[in-house]
């Protein structure tokens, strides 16, 4: 079995800065420090397989941050390994947290194109239906409810060209043949909003 050294911080740090003793001190950092990092990390919605990436992540940084002498030792190295641990959690956190919402937002952003396409089909085949309905009712009435309300022309207009007596004629008409329309439309609950929506759209 080998057997690890327990480094004391100074010659942990002094074998870092020069590159000495590379493997019996990153050994030794594992050994004394993983654990307590690991448990923080797991407690703060990480796994162990979190960890142990965190870890590395941070092993790396603390021997850089060693070798550009930017660890004076005012901390102990596991107050230091600590907050390294710390920050880089929870900058992994944050940037999941973006991924999650970015893929949340996506997602919203899907299932609303696929209502809106739904709708937009619902009502195509409402309207479809309605405009079929319409042709039922006789040619009259096909061509003054689309007039009317496909070509948007009032009621002069219609009377110059279907050529009736006068404009009370025309509105009659009109009336006549929507009570129809919407007597043909009772018969189909489904079709009322359509209905609606060519009348009032």
């Amino acid at each position: 079995m080998e057997l690890i050294r327990n480094l004391p911080d100074t010659e942990l740090v002094a074998n870092l800065r020069v590159g000495k003793s590379m493997d019996e001190s990153i050994k030794a950092i594992y050994r004394n420090h993983f654990e307590s990092l690991c448990w923080y990390i797991m407690n703060n919605s990480g796994s162990r397989q979190d960890a142990e990436d965190v870890f590395q992540e941070v092993v790396l940084s603390f021997i850089d941050l060693v070798q550009k002498d930017k660890f004076r030792g005012e901390s102990t190295v596991k107050t230091f390994l600590f907050s390294l641990n710390r920050h880089t959690w929870l900058n992994e956190l944050k940037r999941r947290g973006r991924a999650l919402a970015r893929e949340e937002k996506y997602e919203r952003g899907q299932d609303k194109m696929e209502m809106d396409a739904s709708h937009y089909i619902a009502d195509r085949e409402g309207k479809a239906e309605v405009t079929r309905l319409v042709g039922e009712l006789g040619e009259t009435c096909r061509k003054i409810l689309l007039l009317f309300y496909y070509e948007s022309l009032s009621m002069r207009e219609i009377l110059e060209t279907l050529h009736y007596e006068n404009e009370q004629v025309v509105r009659n008409k009109k009336y006549k043949c929507l009570k129809q329309l919407e007597q043909m439309i009772t018969e189909k609950p489904y079709l009322k909003q359509s209905l609606k929506n060519l009348l009032h759209g």
